[in-house]
């Protein structure tokens, strides 16, 4: 269908990208504008950060696997009508899907890499004149696929796994997630275990709380900045008789520094208080003292589409306040004895405890330093969080080092609590995986089949491996 014979037909992105969400396309061959066909093995994930509108898809391209981000536009044009030519966020783009080709450009990403594009119209299910009122909403799209819109005939049996699952019960699949967040488990065990091999057990748990502090988007520069100030050289500093302030004026300065952080480091973008403010002319005084080589560039950290809470600048500081409450024993040793010593229904409150930061300090009203930057939260690490570090480094962690360590109830006692955690705060791909799924939030009732769903899109559905899984091999 020309473009021109339909151009008075208005069509929004967002039903254009829900018919590449649920697949909603001809059972036929498809080929690309350039004359390729072209397989969609996993149409990813819905993207909810900046860039690219899905995430992870998974092409067969000319007979090549291909991994990476798709971009949805209602017309050819519309690539270069939004920059995205220029703009290097979108260079993990593998193909560009429109309704309509409305030109011949090719479309080029910021490095020069020419990728194809897939019109839609010619195959998908739904014609031009349904589209305008056409709705599709995942609340109402029931086990068997039923609710697209006004067609009964439209279903969402082209997903990649749906087949496999619309006919599973619910121990099947509770059973398959329980197995598939146990590996995941031993999948980070076994990583902590290299881990072990080359660096010593203290530093390796402080490297993998600041991992996890970091998230997705900062955990690489946080990964840095450990090993830039190790756990030793913080010790030093929790070592000494000094005032608790005095201290975490110390820790803050020297890990805020180091990170290329403080507003000495950023001044275009980081004016400081125009009133000035004691806490950070101090934070500043003492970092002039610390004599540190090795600063990372301000560059370094990922800034743009941040929570305020989740800031860099923040948990940062948070890590240097769980410094200070752990000086006397050191933060590895106390959060081992901790653990032998719970019982296990008491795990989660009192390890999640140990871990959660609170202040009455600077970083109390602040996300960051400058104008602009406040905020009203006194909890720099809240339980979620640390719960969250608690599943994915602690448990893992110990399992690992106990093993290495020859204390076979330690790590047995790791993997019970693991297994009997209480779920977690669902993230983007935990919810994308339910929806995908079709899955009952009752049945996602605990921390391992969580940790299940993101196993399964991780290693299986990122990766184009339906046919290995697991939820699958039960159908």
């Amino acid at each position: 269908m020309a473009c021109s014979s339909v151009e008075q037909v208005k069509v929004s992105e967002s039903q254009i990208i829900k018919i590449w969400r649920y697949q909603l396309l001809k059972e036929t061959e498809l080929v690309t504008e350039d004359g390729q066909p072209i397989r969609i093995i996993y149409p990813g994930r819905s993207n909810d950060d900046c860039g690219a509108d899905f995430r992870d898809a998974v092409i067969a391209l000319g007979g090549r696997v291909i991994k990476g981000n798709i971009e949805v536009h209602v017309k050819s044009s519309g690539w270069q009508a939004h920059q995205h030519h220029r703009d290097p966020i979108y260079n993990r783009v593998i193909l560009h899907v429109v309704m309509w080709r409305d030109t011949g450009a090719v479309i080029n990403l910021q490095n020069g890499v020419s990728i194809p594009t897939l019109v839609l119209n010619k195959y998908t299910k739904i014609s031009a004149s349904q589209l305008p009122d056409w709705a599709c909403s995942s609340a109402t799209l029931g086990r068997n696929g039923e609710g697209m819109g006004k067609d009964p005939s439209l279903s969402l049996l082209s997903l990649p796994c749906f087949k496999a699952t619309k006919d599973l019960t619910g121990d099947i699949m509770a059973e398959s997630l329980d197995r598939a967040g146990e590996e995941r488990f031993w999948a980070k065990a076994r990583r902590f275990q290299v881990d072990l091999t080359q660096t010593e057990a203290k530093q390796c748990f402080y490297q993998g709380i600041m991992g996890a502090l970091g998230y997705s988007k900062n955990k690489t520069p946080f990964l840095e900045l450990a090993h830039r100030v190790p756990l030793q050289v913080l010790e030093s500093i929790t070592g000494g008789k000094i005032a608790e302030e005095e201290c975490l004026a110390r820790l803050e300065a020297l890990l805020l520094g180091t990170a290329g952080l403080l507003p000495s480091q950023r001044p275009s973008c980081c004016p400081g208080d125009k009133s000035g403010n004691e806490w950070v002319d101090k934070l500043e005084r003492l970092w002039t003292f610390c004599n540190q080589p090795e600063v990372m560039s301000p560059d370094a950290w990922h800034l743009f589409k941040i929570r305020p809470n989740n800031f860099p600048t923040r948990r940062i500081a948070a890590m240097s306040h769980l410094m200070l409450r752990y000086r006397e024993g050191g933060i590895f040793d106390e959060i081992i004895n901790t653990l032998k010593e719970i019982p296990p229904n008491k795990s989660h409150h009192i390890l999640e405890k140990g871990l959660t930061v609170t202040t009455k300090g600077y970083w109390a009203s602040h996300f960051d330093f400058g104008l602009g930057s406040r905020t009203k939260n006194p909890t720099l690490l809240g339980t979620s969080r640390a719960a969250n570090i608690v599943v994915n480094v602690v448990f893992p962690f110990i399992s690992a080092w106990s093993q290495l360590d020859s204390q076979p109830e330690l790590e047995k006692k790791a993997l019970d609590l693991y297994r009997s955690y209480p779920r977690l705060a669902a993230n983007a791909v935990e919810r994308h995986m339910k929806n995908q799924l079709r899955l009952d939030s009752s049945l996602v009732n605990s921390a391992q089949r969580q940790q299940g769903l993101i196993h399964i899109y991780n290693t299986l559905c990122t990766q184009g491996r339906c046919n290995c899984c697991p939820l699958g091999e039960t159908a």
